[in-house]
């Protein structure tokens, strides 16, 4: 029996079908013969606890011209649904959590992927600092002195917008550089929320690892390997995609995360480790898909949808045949 799926994602025509991770995920889901739909966050409604998305069925196809097709538009009742995928790229600002307050009324009988209670509570640079002991020193503030002070303990950091996403607003500070007063002030001027320093990782030179987790379990992982002259490794920012297995320390991480995630209905996820040490958990809409498939030789959008359907079959059991 197929299900009925939503994609709460970016506009269609923005996605990239040769290296986004929620094309793998459509075109899966085609191959099981679940019914789909798409919608931005724009469009979701809430009236009477009722939620409602204003959206369109589509269908994905491996063919770069034309990777989706899509149908009329209608009002369609999330409820009414056995899935919604909630793949949209942060920023996670104030319409990304608004967006989780209202899926929040059909999960879970409506299965969220990731379970929007916990997306809304595990922001990127926040949740991580749960696991303080496999992070490298950190520190998040608004006090200009502290992050002297921090500064003065360790010298080289690195210094970063608290809900920034991508690599934006990534700063390396050197010992000796004499910009570390200015960007403290352009920071106040752009951001409200604190900002998060870190000891500088000398280690991200041979690759900042993505680590895909299905299910609270570590499945695949590439190496970002940032391009010279460039603190951040992030791929859209010229990082190099290298093949990579997991370290003994790499798998020690992830059983130490994952059941933290499975337990909090956290799905997919992507963390980043730099060396020995873990620095992000990004649950919001991760990525790596692709480079992994092609490195390994793996399909982890099929593993992807079996963690889904087993989670859709214990509470509804006869949805899945």
């Amino acid at each position: 029996m197929s299900l009925a799926v939503a994609f709460q994602m970016d506009p269609l025509d923005r996605i990239n079908p040769a290296a986004d991770s929620t094309y793998m995920l459509a075109l899966e889901a085609v191959k099981r013969k679940h019914a789909l739909f798409h919608y931005v966050p724009q469009d979701l409604s809430l009236t009477q606890g009722r939620v409602t998305a204003r959206a369109r069925s589509f269908t994905a196809r491996r063919d770069p011209s034309k990777p989706f097709e899509t149908g009329k538009e209608e009002v369609i009742d999330l409820a009414a649904l056995d899935v919604v995928l909630m793949r949209q790229d942060p920023p996670f600002d104030m319409a990304y959590i608004t967006a989780t307050h209202l899926l929040e009324h059909v999960h879970p009988e409506t299965l969220v992927i990731n379970d929007p209670v916990r997306v809304r509570n595990a922001p990127e640079k926040l949740f991580v600092t749960h696991f303080a002991d496999l992070m490298p020193p950190t520190l998040i503030t608004s006090d200009r002195m502290s992050v002297l002070d921090f500064r003065k303990e360790y010298g080289d950091i690195i210094i970063k917008p608290l809900f920034g996403n991508g690599g934006a607003g990534v700063f390396h500070i050197r010992p000796d550089d004499e910009n570390l007063n200015a960007l403290l002030e352009l920071f106040t001027q752009l951001y409200r929320e604190p900002i998060v320093v870190q000891k500088y990782l000398p280690e991200v030179r041979k690759g900042d690892k993505r680590i895909i987790l299905i299910d609270g379990e570590a499945a695949g992982a590439v190496n970002r390997v940032p391009a010279g002259g460039e603190a951040r490794a992030n791929l859209h920012v010229g990082g190099r995609a290298e093949k990579s297995g997991l370290t003994s320390r790499e798998r020690d991480i992830c059983s130490a995360i994952g059941p933290t995630l499975r337990e909090q209905g956290l799905v997919f996820v992507g963390i980043d480790v730099i060396g020995d040490y873990l620095t992000e958990i990004n649950v919001t809409s991760p990525t790596g898909i692709q480079e992994i498939n092609r490195f390994d030789g793996v399909t982890l959008e099929t593993q992807i949808w079996d963690a889904i359907e087993r989670r859709v079959a214990e509470r509804h059991p006869r949805r899945i045949r």
